[in-house]
């Protein structure tokens, strides 16, 4: 082992940043941030920048270095955990001590035929940069939060435009019944056209649905399910079906020494054992956590396990409307939900937290 621990946290979103920036507060290490971007864009607020806002954005070597973390600018390939470090596309490797796998999630397009030829997403920042000049139909699909965002925040932002939102189910169906009903209210006041429908293909017009319908449009936005990277598997590390790290109830790596996982990329559980959803909610505190408990271990300190909990599940519908859904700690629905202004403040206040948090 070099003098200093050297703490490798692969990947630089929500949980990964917070990751670091616990465990460089620890006394003998020094923290390694490899991600494949130079800037970081609150992933919360990607709708946002769909609807053409301008959002924060800042230099991940700079605010980093500020902190004394160092940054590397790279794509991991694999994991070596015999050598003990990662190597990256480039053909260089960084070596841990221990090692902070935090590579997130990324949008499905393999779900439908065609999605990943004529559909556009709004996971990372490029995605965004992807997506053409808006005019016209825009058919968005997905009846999630982040569809929902989206459909919302470009029907409101742009009132050029035709939106369409297209989901298997009612929007928001997982919420109870009065958010549901608000979700419905706002979408018609939007104007934004609902079709419950499932999607068979994505074309170059459009949509093909399962009852043979179509669905005309100039830009498919595909916001629903998502995925992990693959480095994890490709590396010999234990994942499930969709290749998200197994783990054990501190965040270790199951089998894997000195190997640990947070984050979208890891089956986190929560309470009552349930299995924690892709969230910036989930996310964050589990990097603050493992942060410190990779640190605490370096001074043979054993960490306290951890469970993901719930408290609210929120979303935007557009800049002057909102959802709060109040949760179980298990993230099960509770009976209480607030609407409105109320809601789209609590909402920004909020994501902007969150921001904040991830900013050094």
């Amino acid at each position: 082992m070099s003098e200093q621990h050297r703490i490798v946290v692969l990947g630089a979103g929500y949980a990964g940043l917070a990751a670091a920036q616990q465990a460089r507060k620890a006394k003998g290490v020094r923290v390694t941030v490899i991600d494949l971007h130079t800037e970081f864009v609150d992933r919360v607020r990607l709708h946002q920048v769909a609807a053409g806002q301008d959002v924060a954005r800042w230099e991940l070597r700079k605010e980093l270095a500020a902190k004394g973390i160092e940054f590397v600018n790279g794509r991991a390939e694999r994991i070596d955990t015999a050598a003990r470090r990662v190597e990256l596309a480039s053909g260089e490797a960084v070596e841990y001590d221990s090692l902070i796998y935090a590579l997130g999630s990324r949008a499905n397009l393999s779900m439908v035929p065609g999605a990943a030829e004529f559909a556009h997403t709004i996971a990372t920042s490029e995605d965004v940069r992807r997506i053409p000049a808006l005019t016209g139909r825009v058919a968005v699909v997905g009846g999630g939060a982040t569809g929902l965002e989206a459909a919302t925040e470009l029907a409101e932002s742009r009132p050029d435009l035709e939106v369409v939102l297209v989901n298997s189910d009612e929007p928001g169906s997982w919420l109870i019944p009065k958010a549901v009903a608000h979700i419905r209210t706002v979408l018609d006041r939007l104007g934004v056209q609902v079709r419950v429908a499932k999607v068979a293909a994505v074309t170059a017009p459009g949509l093909e649905l399962v009852d043979g319908d179509r669905i005309d449009a100039d830009t498919v936005l595909w916001t629903t399910g998502f995925t992990v990277p693959d480095v994890a598997a490709r590396s010999g590390l234990p994942v499930d079906a969709r290749d998200r790290v197994l783990v054990d109830d501190t965040l270790a790596v199951r089998g894997v020494p000195d190997v640990y996982a947070v984050g979208d990329a890891a089956v986190m559980l929560g309470y009552n054992d349930r299995e924690a959803r892709m969230s910036c909610q989930a996310a964050q505190p589990a990097g603050k956590y493992i942060g410190g408990a990779v640190a605490a271990r370096v001074h043979g300190k054993q960490p306290a396990p951890y469970k993901v909990r719930f408290l609210l599940t929120c979303m935007s519908l557009g800049r002057r409307d909102g959802l709060v859904q109040f949760m179980k700690a298990d993230d099960s629905n509770g009976s209480t939900v607030l609407t409105g202004r109320t809601a789209a403040f609590i909402k920004e206040q909020i994501v902007s937290a969150v921001g904040r948090a991830a900013k050094p």
